[in-house]
């Protein structure tokens, strides 16, 4: 079994679904509606939606005949708990944390 905040890191991971958090800050969503920006299925926005509710990112209810989206805003507490301890971070700027990740990443690949 995944540790928590592997499943949240790792829905963090993909940038479809960091857009989508994204738009959820503003308000409750439906799917139709977080699914319009994009060019990919509706099919293909429903698995980024569970990902991202599977990682307790997001709620997901159905008001009559509609699925919403809500952003859930205390779901990325143990993951900025986690990156305020590297202390060069701000809570919200996961763009830095990822091209952190991938410079560490490259400086531990052994040269060709």
């Amino acid at each position: 079994m995944a540790h928590p905040l592997d499943i949240v890191f790792s829905a963090l991971a993909d940038p479809t679904r960091r857009a989508i958090l994204s738009m959820l800050l503003e308000d409750d969503m439906a799917v139709t509606d977080v699914a319009a920006p994009f060019s990919i299925s509706l099919a293909a926005i429903s698995k980024h939606l569970g990902v991202l509710a599977q990682a307790g990112l997001i709620t997901q209810e159905r008001r009559g005949r509609v699925n919403w989206c809500k952003l859930d805003p205390d779901a990325l507490r143990d993951a900025s708990v986690w990156m305020q301890g590297f202390g060069q971070f701000d809570v919200t700027n996961l763009d830095a944390l990822e091209r952190f990740l991938k410079a560490e990443r490259l400086s531990d690949d052994p040269a060709p």
